[in-house]
């Protein structure tokens, strides 16, 4: 019997490890305050390139740890029981170093904690990948490779039902103390750094020497820095914006994407930063002469639409970072689109990534984007973006199916009035952050009304929730009076309810509603 887990619901992946969703959990609050921590984390974690550190980053003391590249994952410890769980709700349990984790807390005389840090897998040839994580963790071929998943410390949340509220040194020298003699958890590599000039050193020896990602300096009175080379990228211009009132007459930014396998262009970032005043004048009257028609919109920062123009520049830029999860852990969609005699065409969102503090190198006139030369594996070699090679024009979504639908009617003054509620699970939520995994929608139609028709949405990651959802909205909207339609359909596949205008009809207006 477990105190954290619905252990029903776990799926086992090999011997006792196994994974389960954020809804199997006993405390709902868990999730929630492992997504407000990385969100809170990430708006106080200010981005610096290594070139810039002197500049950038204030005089002061600071604990400075190598950036591993991992997944985010918050450890939960309670009554001798320890699982992880990621901002995307995944829940695991049944690894060797939750194994270690529960050894040591329970040496250390720890009830309760939330353990922040990252997940990552032991390799002696090269520095770990997010990319190694997700292929251990989603399918393991075998013991050896769960033993090497490893978890960093770098950060503690709540100890004994408390949130932690303390002065970072502290923070560290807790965590040193539980975790220093671990071989499976164990603290993230930390040094002290007596001023800028102990940064700049472990920079060059850590990341420019070491070739590890970056580096994370914290310090209680100067803020947190998360610091990195720039990276470059090569990515074809598809649209740019003119800068407007004084500025009028200049380029204000350009709108970029990188080619897929299958032709289509991903619509990759906007960038703004780095140009010269005559770069901005030459090249703004160039790609006035290039545009096309286009029926993708998209406006720069000053609300100003792009104008599309024909797939043939290529620009370098470079980068602190490529991000391909939001705080929430879902995937950074973007808008694929094909080009063609008739200009730009929509084809479908689909998983990319955040480009952090792009700036503009120099434009690439010995690349062109026909031969292949602006890649999207340049943003899938340093983030997970999942289905690369698939063809976006051939993708299908799975198809919905209907769960429950109940149709009330009700005679006044000669007129039907209608309510329907209908239930359905989407099959998608795994395919795009635009969907749920359960919508329900409820259909009031009083004929006699200056409004006749009128309509509301619910959303849930829960089949529990949806039920509970759906009974309390029947007994709110139906009283005495009303009567069941002998034909409603309680639990039928999709394909045979097709036909239903207000399945399709709701399934629409649940789209809208979540743009």
């Amino acid at each position: 019997m477990s105190v954290l887990l619905d252990l029903s619901r776990v799926e086992i992946k090999l011997g006792k490890y196994g994974v389960a969703p954020a809804t199997a959990l006993s405390d709902v609050r868990l999730l929630p305050k492992v997504q407000e921590y990385r969100r809170l984390a990430g708006s106080r974690m200010v981005p610096v390139d290594g070139d810039e550190i002197s500049r950038r980053v204030p005089k002061a003391d600071f604990h400075v740890s190598r950036k591993i590249d991992g997944e985010f994952t918050v450890f939960v410890f309670r009554d001798g029981e320890c699982l992880s769980l990621n901002p995307g709700g995944t829940v695991r349990v049944g690894l060797p170093w939750q194994d270690e984790v529960v050894e040591l807390l329970t040496k250390a005389g720890v009830e309760e904690a939330m353990v922040a840090g990252e997940l990552y897998v032991a390799n002696e040839e090269r520095r770990p990948r997010v990319h190694d994580v997700t292929a251990v963790a989603r399918q393991p071929q075998s013991l050896d490779e769960l033993d090497r998943l490893r978890f960093a410390v770098f950060d503690l949340m709540s100890l004994n039902g408390e949130s932690i509220e303390w002065q970072y040194a502290e923070t560290w020298s807790k965590i040193d103390a539980w975790f220093g003699q671990g071989t499976y958890v164990h603290p993230v590599e930390t040094r002290s750094a007596d001023g800028i000039g102990g940064i700049e050193r472990l920079f060059s020896d850590w990341v420019l020497d070491q070739g590890e990602e970056g580096l994370v300096a914290r310090s209680d009175s100067a803020g947190q820095f998360k610091i990195k080379p720039r990276h470059n990228l090569d990515a074809v211009v598809i649209g740019f914006s003119e800068s407007t009132d004084e500025r009028e007459g200049m380029l204000h930014d350009l709108l970029l994407a990188v080619t897929r396998h299958d032709g289509t262009f991903h619509v990759l970032t906007k960038v703004g930063g780095g140009f010269s005043e005559d770069e901005r004048r030459d090249m703004l009257s160039d790609l006035k002469d290039m545009v096309v028609e286009s029926e993708y919109a998209e406006v720069n920062s000053d609300y100003v639409a792009y104008k599309m123009v024909r797939p043939e520049w290529v620009v370098e830029i470079s980068c602190l970072d490529l991000i391909a999860e939001t705080t929430r852990g879902g995937p950074i969609n973007r808008m694929v689109l094909s080009y063609g005699e008739s200009g730009y065409e929509t084809v479908r969102r689909f998983p990319l990534a955040a480009v952090i503090s792009p700036q503009f190198v120099r434009r690439r006139e010995d690349k062109s984007p026909q031969r292949g030369e602006t890649p999207i594996e340049q943003v899938s070699q340093r983030v997970e973006v999942p289905h690369v090679d698939r063809d976006v024009r051939q993708m299908t979504l799975p198809r919905s199916e209907l769960l429950r639908r109940e149709v009330y009617t009700k005679q006044s003054r000669g007129r039907t009035m209608v309510r329907k509620f209908v239930a359905w699970k989407t099959n998608k939520e795994n395919e795009s952050y635009n969907y749920p995994a359960f919508v329900l929608h409820y259909t009031d139609f009083s004929p006699n009304r200056k409004e006749p028709l009128s309509r509301d949405i619910c959303i849930s990651g829960s089949a529990e929730q949806l039920d509970e959802l759906f009974d309390e909205m029947v007994a709110e909207n139906i009283k005495k009076g009303w009567t069941l339609d002998s034909k409603t359909t309680h639990s039928t596949p999709l394909t045979q309810a097709s036909s239903e205008e207000s399945v399709g009809t709701a399934e629409r207006d649940g789209e809208h509603s979540r743009k």
